[in-house]
């Protein structure tokens, strides 16, 4: 006998409302199977195709049990990853709750004071926002949390896909636990998604400390088929041209990949008399809700956007959705697919308009991928240290100052940090005081120095959010906002000498006066402008979307999207890279002077091979998502890059060990706010798991892509030689008269950070390293003549600095071999770059711990980990120097 169905299981008053006032004469299946599993208490992910009922299904049965449990506010929290769509929800979720007389808010940086004092007085049953206005909430010594969130009981995850695999994902899984530990109960967690290939695996990662039995909630049932069109017009001016006689009449969502093309498309469309209006991350609230609201009341218009339309926005109906070029992933194509299709009898559709060749393919293999079935897994991090270090201090402030002993309760649920052990936290809140980021005060943890000051500005606004903005610049016209700029390409267009002009939401603008000190600047209408650059780092392709471009190129395999144009560049493509099919290893001699391996192994993989393969055969390997190029020494010899490669193999290599050694050099890039945060080791774990692809780049090579679950603590390199302490005149002068008969000595300062000021002076020979206490000295008269003498070379990483220093003291430095202009002249522009960090990695395959770089060297006595560190530095300069020099050697006895 079968049991009551989901509609029957609610609540009498909600089942009245569905029926009579929202007119409903039925529910689907996604919302039947949602309403069974909340109802049973069970945490879940709903999938379901954008419009496809995925809020009611969330709702229906929490306001069910809000009702009949009598929930007090506030009862359910509802996150999204963007402040568009809480905007575009509110008004939807805030109907549904008041059909049974409840109240739903929404809260985050555009609302008003006067709104939330309102809520803080009288707060809402629901409440609609984003993780970072949860993390300032909880940080604010004026917003009473812990009565706030004491009655939660259940928390609503929207679009959960856009959060899982990143720092807000890992913020998120902090923030429920908080969240959780004020209210006392189980908080029920339900994630909303279209798109997600591994739901399993989001399940896991969202349920955290809950012992909530776990569902996916999937109706199945086939999708409609889609209507997919892939066209090749060779450029951005072309495709404008196209999408003014394409579909004339309807309304057209146009999707780029880049701000800047944004702009410069929506330009072009409005030079060609198309109603256009452009939305990106940069335009200002006011500029992006007009734009959408005039969208949205629209018929025969083009809104251009970049990623930030891809979520469930709502724009009323949609006709058609139009890709220049590609994104990077067959999730987020069906993202922005899904935002047509909407209506009873209507078809999904998407055209891919690409302006390169490159990016037609791209586009190829993406439809493809979708065609076989294919949706990226989504991988959240187990081990988000930055984000501990993140949260660590966010408890602080929370607490204001919280107990050694007391921070990690709060957190010990949260998936993203279940692979941190008890040494590494412990590792972690050492450095952090070690670097005054965090100070103990009798016992409990507060903001150090060095903490106040990169994080503690405007009321800890950099602790709001995981994630870091490059400096904006806000653009006015009239006392209104339009939106911001980058401050860097504004500075290159002050230095211009013609009036400087940009476009921004699609007009362009003249620069009337730019206030750097306030972030400022004032324009007027112009006639044209450039369109504006923003930074950022281009996302690596992926092996999988990598290979399905390979088959692409190699198999005959046809679809019915292609155009004819389309269809004829791919016989060019497949023309040019026929000889892969009689190349098995994909590798190239170019010219003689330069070697391809077309590997198709995804951006993150081939950096990682890039490094490998640059150590193993000197010069320079640049990496690619599609190949690596062997340039200089590298690519001299097709048979040595192949038997580099097979070394690898024979060796079971990329290793994790490869991965933490090769990672690119941690004081030249951040990848995260928090870096500085780490320890040396936990930094280049992070560096890692951000940057390289360890699986896919042994996949590559032949190898089986697991790697043992075990990762290898890092082992850096200890001095071998005698330290000798060098604090009397006598002892320095009797040193100085008998290192004048060494050919060679290395040499290497510490000093204050602040202004340079020298603190000690390190001396090496082969056998020995000698560290001479400039404050133990009353002169350093016997180190000048030492060093001013043209008979004893003198190696020296970076020696402008060391006579930036010395020169204060009068001292003068001769005959020197600089090991960074060494490695420069040899190597050209690296990835990993120059530092002596990246070139004893490099060239000796050996890594040193830095955390010593920036302590205190005023100190006295320095620590033993200063002392090694300092001697360490002039005793590798030596072997740094030696092998560099048998290098160039045998490289020049080859050319000869």
């Amino acid at each position: 006998m079968n049991g009551p169905s989901g509609f029957e299981r609610l609540t009498g008053a909600l089942q009245y409302q569905i029926v009579n006032t929202l007119g409903w004469d039925g529910l689907r299946p996604v919302q039947t199977q949602t309403i069974d599993t909340v109802l049973d208490g069970d945490n879940c992910v709903v999938l379901a195709p954008t419009a496809g009922g995925k809020t009611e299904a969330a709702f229906f049965p929490l306001l069910s049990r809000m009702t009949d449990e009598d929930w007090r506010p506030v009862s359910v929290v509802y996150l999204s990853p963007i402040r568009a769509l809480l905007n575009n929800q509110e008004d939807r979720v805030d109907r549904l709750a008041q059909m049974l007389g409840r109240r739903a808010f929404k809260w985050h940086g555009d609302v008003g004071p006067g709104a939330r004092t309102r809520f803080l007085r009288d707060p809402a049953d629901i409440l609609l926002i984003t993780p970072e206005s949860i993390e300032a909430m909880l940080m604010s010594a004026k917003i009473p949390t812990r009565e706030l969130f004491g009655g939660l009981r259940a928390v609503i995850v929207d679009e959960i896909h856009a959060f899982a695999d990143d720092d807000r994902g890992a913020h998120l899984a902090a923030l429920l636990e908080r969240l959780t530990r004020y209210s006392g109960c189980d908080v029920q967690r339900i994630g909303l998604s279209a798109t997600v290939g591994n739901p399993e695996e989001i399940l896991r990662w969202v349920e955290g400390s809950s012992e909530r039995a776990p569902r996916v909630v999937d109706p199945g049932g086939a999708n409609a088929q889609a209507a997919l069109s892939i066209d090749y017009v060779a450029s951005l001016e072309n495709a404008a041209t196209v999408i003014q006689a394409l579909h004339p009449g309807k309304k057209r969502l146009v999707f780029t990949e880049s701000r800047q093309q944004t702009e410069a498309l929506g330009k072009r469309l409005t030079e060609l008399g198309v109603l256009t209006y452009v939305i990106h991350g940069s335009l200002s609230v006011a500029a992006r809700s007009d734009a959408e609201r005039a969208f949205a009341d629209g018929r025969d218009c083009v809104i251009v956007s970049t990623s930030a339309m891809e979520l469930g926005i709502d724009v009323g109906d949609l006709d058609h959705v139009i890709q220049i070029d590609a994104p990077s992933s067959v999730a987020s194509f069906l993202q922005r697919m899904g935002r047509t299709g909407r209506r009873a009898g209507a078809t999904p559709n998407c055209t891919f308009l690409c302006t390169r060749a490159d990016r037609m393919l791209q586009a190829m293999a993406l439809v493809r991928l979708h065609r076989e079935g294919f949706i990226e897994p989504v991988q959240p991090s187990r081990r988000a240290s930055h984000i501990l270090a993140h949260q660590l201090m966010s408890l602080a402030i929370q607490h204001g100052g919280i107990s050694r002993h007391d921070w990690w309760p709060w957190l010990e649920g949260a998936t993203s940090f279940a692979e941190l052990d008890e040494a590494a936290r412990d590792e972690l809140v050492e450095h952090m005081l070690q670097k005054e980021i965090l100070s103990d005060q009798e016992g409990r943890l507060w903001l150090g120095p060095k903490g106040e000051k990169s994080y503690g500005r405007a009321n800890f606004r950099a602790l709001y959010a995981a994630f870091e903005m490059p400096r904006m610049v806000t653009v006015q016209y009239a006392r209104q906002e339009l939106g911001t700029v980058d401050a860097t390409f504004l500075a290159t267009l002050d230095e211009a000498d013609e009036p400087a002009s940009f476009t921004l939401g699609g007009r362009a603008w003249r620069v009337v006066d730019i206030e750097w000190r306030r972030g400022r600047c004032t324009v007027k209408p112009a006639d044209a402008g450039r369109a504006p650059r923003w930074t950022g780092s281009p996302k690596h392709l992926s092996h999988a979307l990598c290979q399905a471009m390979r088959r692409t190129l190699l198999d005959d395999y046809e679809d019915e999207s292609w155009s004819k144009r389309s269809q004829t560049q791919l016989e060019h493509l497949r023309a040019e890279h026929a000889f892969l099919a009689d190349t098995p290893d994909g590798l190239v001699d170019e010219d003689g002077d330069q070697i391809t391996w077309h590997d198709f192994a995804g951006g993150a993989a081939n950096v990682l091979l890039a490094r490998l393969l640059e150590r193993e055969l000197g010069g320079r390997v640049v990496s690619r998502n599609t190949s690596l190029t062997f340039t200089k020494e590298a690519g001299k010899s097709l048979v040595a890059v192949r038997q580099a490669i097979a070394a690898l193999r024979d060796e079971d290599r990329p290793q994790w060990a490869d991965a933490l050694r090769f990672a690119p050099d941690t004081t030249r890039s951040r990848v995260s706010k928090f870096q500085p945060c780490l320890p040396d080791r936990l930094a280049r774990d992070l560096m890692v798991e951000k940057l390289v692809d360890i699986e896919n780049a042994r996949r590559t090579l032949g190898l089986p892509p697991a790697l043992s679950s075990d990762r290898p603590r890092f082992a850096f390199v200890q001095p071998a030689n005698p330290i000798v302490w060098v604090t009397t005149d006598d002892a320095l002068t009797e040193l100085c008269e008998r290192l004048l008969g060494e050919p060679t000595i290395a040499l290497d300062v510490e000093t204050t950070l602040t202004d340079q000021s020298l603190c000690l002076v390190q001396l090496g020979t082969a056998e020995t390293s000698y560290l001479i206490d400039p404050f133990a000295v009353s002169t350093l008269a016997p180190l000048g003549a030492l060093l001013a003498s043209s008979s004893v070379e003198k190696v020296i990483h970076n020696a402008q600095f060391e006579r930036s220093v010395l020169g204060k003291h009068g001292i003068e430095i001769a005959n020197v071999h600089d090991t960074l202009t060494a490695s420069r002249r040899r190597y050209g522009s690296l990835g990993a770059g120059h530092s002596l960090l990246a070139a004893l990695r490099r060239e000796l395959d050996v890594v040193v711990d830095k955390r010593c770089q920036t302590s205190d060297w005023t100190q006295r006595p320095l620590s033993a980990a200063q002392e090694a560190y300092a001697a360490l530095d002039v005793e590798l300069l030596h072997r740094l120097a030696r092998v560099m020099r048998d290098s160039d050697a045998g490289s020049a006895s080859e050319a000869e």
